[in-house]
């Protein structure tokens, strides 16, 4: 995530802002141009932002009243019950994040009106004991269950499931993954048959996987071959968890660019190099990973200073490289294809 400045006073302006706090115009987010600005007359702001200022997102569709990202928005929880507003402002904050990253990777972004047969759609349900609500993803609608905003309850999975890292933007980024399966892989044989050479096969059965999964746990050995104890689970599984912590690095290591850090490469990679995040080529997988065990390093090491938890509680070996890398190749293939539509302002 890049920083942004006030076009009135030049003041820094963080994606999440909706007023600038020096000068108190309000500013709005265009997506197209990746630009964070003074609201000029003649701009449409979100539905969301007039009626509820929870939106910080212009409108750039004809006719619409709700921004890209509010319009992908198919069922919202009842916003009567203030804790449901809350959950769902957090939910929309990080929805809006990921979107930043599927927009600057020029990943196909569709809502369900553009293409009723490969659309994107979010349902954000409040669970009841009765009916509980399940986060998952189907045929390109994506659930979440709304207590994941609440940080009691997320903490207290996060244990129960003995997780390393939960978060709202974490669920979303592996959500996804499971939606840009099916666009980009499920119908391509070729690149069906590398999935299946790193992940393996996907046909195996998903109901015995997730039952022995639960019943079972992973395997002793699985930091080896997964980036959680959850990819172990399935392939599909596997591929979601990879591709939520690609997105993972490559909107950090742009937040890093943005600030202009410069840190020292690890021993194992290239001793005594600093890295300049500012010079990382996002083309580059070899380059990204070096900058991102660098800056991952760091970001630890300042946490562990403030006796808190690492911020980057995981382990990337050779096998998750190399599913990391597919994911990388991947995304590159598909910005290859597709032509340009967003430029930074």
């Amino acid at each position: 995530m890049k920083l942004f400045a006030c076009d009135n006073c030049q003041q820094t302006l963080y994606f999440e802002n909706n007023r600038c706090v020096n000068c108190g115009e309000t500013v709005a987010y265009q997506p197209e141009c990746v630009r964070l600005a003074t609201v000029k007359p003649g701009d449409r702001q979100c539905r969301n932002a007039l009626e509820r200022d929870a939106c910080n997102w212009l409108i750039t569709d004809t006719g619409a009243e709700f921004c890209r990202s509010c319009t992908l928005s198919a069922v919202i929880p009842d916003l009567s019950d203030p804790a449901n507003e809350l959950a769902w402002r957090r939910i929309e904050a990080a929805k809006r994040r990921l979107l930043y990253t599927l927009f600057a990777l020029e990943l196909p972004v569709q809502n369900r009106a553009q293409d009723p047969g490969a659309g994107l759609a979010f349902r954000f349900l409040k669970g009841r004991e009765d009916e509980p609500v399940m986060t998952g993803h189907d045929e390109g609608v994506i659930t979440l269950n709304i207590d994941e905003a609440d940080f009691a309850f997320r903490e207290n999975m996060r244990e129960k499931m003995g997780e390393g890292y939960r978060t709202v933007l974490g669920h979303l980024r592996h959500e996804i993954g499971h939606y840009y399966w099916d666009r980009l892989l499920r119908d391509d044989t070729q690149l069906l048959a590398r999935f299946r050479d790193l992940f393996g096969d996907e046909r195996a059965s998903y109901e015995e996987a997730l039952e022995r999964h639960y019943q079972y746990g992973p395997s002793a050995n699985w930091e080896e071959s997964f980036i959680s104890a959850y990819a172990s689970m399935h392939p599909w599984e596997d591929w979601a968890e990879t591709w939520a912590h690609y997105l993972h690095m490559t909107d950090t290591l742009e937040t890093a660019r943005s600030h202009g850090l410069t840190v020292r490469a690890p021993v194992a990679d290239r001793p005594g190099e600093r890295i300049s995040t500012e010079r990382l080529e996002s083309g580059d997988f070899e380059r990204l990973n070096s900058g991102w065990n660098a800056l991952t390093l760091a970001l630890n090491s300042l946490n562990r200073s403030m006796g808190m938890k690492d911020a980057y509680p995981f382990v990337r070996s050779p096998k998750v490289l190399d599913k990391l890398r597919f994911v990388h190749e991947l995304i590159q293939r598909q910005h290859k294809e597709e032509s340009p539509h967003v430029q930074a302002a």
